[in-house]
């Protein structure tokens, strides 16, 4: 069985590219954290937006997915789940909850990730739901030939367990003694974590939820405002890739997981840019077709209704709607398409 032992982290020596992804993100949580104190009440709509985008984002990377309108449903009103798809959604949207709330009592052990795992199934019969792996799995590709090909074989379901408790127990040592800087543990204990892959199913979901309760338990509370699991569903193939690359050599002990530290740090940091970039349009008491206006030079390209909807959290739908038509009347913005595949693009 691996060896962990999260102390051989504490001797390496990190390259400039993560000393500088480090530095940044510390300096951007320091501004976050004065845009708060400022303006609070302002950046409420930030938090609701980020857990729809996050619960939509994490469950379509693993192909579970639903309307945009039942999205909203599900995680702002709390509906009632119609299918599979939904009962999975709703349970990705409970636990993103009570990490928002609870984030601080929530310790990092295995029973813990066990509840969180039963309840990501409470909605629908599964029973192996806060259960680790009966049955050994593979990470595989499928390739347009139709050919699969196995890319890594996690930990076996009998050293699942000690493994779970062992990763855990490593955390907590390092970060309580402060041994090695938090934000490089983290992205190491999730690719461990990936890696033992210690449940039969929503491995992926899981990994995405305790990043999260990792980063707030740590101070990095971006997650909060803007969704990362967003982020990463934009850059899935990187992701993946990534991955792929730190998993080399993992039984051994003999991985390079710099490539996934770099991954997901760099996420981290362009979601905290994403933070400074909406709180500058939500800070200023600008009238609804200045704020559109100003969201949309902040676009390039193409971008849709709800890209705006993103960026200007305070304005309701309707304002958003009627400036963006404004804009296109005054020959600011071109619209083009129909239906749900409407979008715009700056002409100035």
């Amino acid at each position: 069985m691996r060896i962990f032992n999260y102390s051989a982290i504490r001797e390496q020596k990190w390259d400039s590219e993560i000393l500088g992804l480090v530095a940044a993100i510390y300096k951007e949580a320091g501004k976050q954290e004065l845009y708060l104190k400022q303006r609070p009440e302002k950046l409420e709509k930030l938090v609701e937006i980020a857990k729809v985008q996050s619960t939509e984002a994490s469950n379509a990377i693993e192909g579970i997915v639903t309307t945009n309108t039942r999205i909203r449903q599900l995680v702002e009103e709390k509906t009632t789940p119609r299918n599979r798809d939904e009962q999975e959604i709703a349970g990705y949207r409970d636990v993103l909850n009570i990490i928002h709330e609870n984030s601080d009592v929530i310790p990092i052990a295995q029973n813990y990730i066990l509840q969180l795992h039963k309840i990501l199934y409470s909605h629908m019969n599964n029973p192996m739901a806060g259960r680790t792996k009966s049955v050994q799995n593979y990470i595989s590709a499928t390739y347009p030939d139709g050919h699969v090909e196995t890319l890594f074989t996690p930990m076996a379901p009998h050293e699942t367990p000690e493994a779970l408790d062992r990763i855990c127990e490593e955390y907590k040592r390092v970060i309580g003694n402060m041994e090695v800087e938090p934000l490089i543990v983290i992205p190491v204990f999730i690719h461990d974590f990936l890696c033992i892959h210690p449940f039969n199913y929503g491995n992926g979901r899981m990994s995405r939820l305790l990043t999260t309760l990792l980063l707030y338990r740590n101070g990095f509370y971006v997650g909060k405002y803007i969704s990362l699991e967003a982020k990463i569903a934009k850059n899935k193939d990187l992701y993946y890739d990534v991955l792929s690359q730190a998993q080399i050599g993992w039984h051994e002990g003999t991985e390079d997981v710099v490539p996934f530290i770099k991954y997901l740090l760099g996420t981290i940091l362009s979601a905290y840019k994403d933070f400074e970039d909406r709180f500058a349009l939500v800070e200023p008491k600008f009238p609804a077709l200045e704020t559109v206006r100003r969201a949309t030079m902040e676009k390039i390209g193409r971008f849709t209704k709800q890209d705006i909807r993103e960026l200007c959290p305070s304005l309701s739908i309707s304002s958003i709607e009627g400036a963006l038509r404004k804009l296109v009347a005054a020959g600011e913005l071109k619209r083009e398409g129909a239906g749900k595949n409407i979008c715009y693009y700056r002409l100035k």
